[in-house]
């Protein structure tokens, strides 16, 4: 479910080459997002995030790699949908975000 635009999104990332590249920052900027990174060497500033992709790459992607940036796209999304509404977190009571966010309100 979407909640509208959001104002101030971050899109926070290690120092890689990918998210300092000028492409991409322009990206961001035409998408109103801002850029927040970890600082070099310092890998508890994006801790929640690289858990994320470790969990990503271990339980989701096919150790084959995908065929076409559109699949890799569609089966991220899957992935992305899935660890938010179905996928249980300790750091929740081993609730999903959703159940856990339910919950609060």
């Amino acid at each position: 479910e979407l909640r509208g635009r959001p104002k101030d999104v971050l899109f926070h990332s290690d120092q890689g080459c990918q998210y300092t590249s000028h492409k991409f920052r322009n990206e961001l900027v035409t998408h109103g997002l801002r850029q927040s990174m970890s600082r070099k060497g310092e890998c508890w500033d994006n801790a929640p995030m690289e858990r994320f992709f470790g969990s990503l790459k271990s339980e989701w992607v096919p150790k084959e790699g995908y065929s076409s940036a559109h699949e890799a796209q569609l089966d991220v999304q899957r992935y992305v949908m899935r660890y938010n509404s179905r996928r249980p977190h300790s750091y929740n009571g081993y609730r999903s975000p959703v159940a856990a966010e339910g919950a609060a309100a």
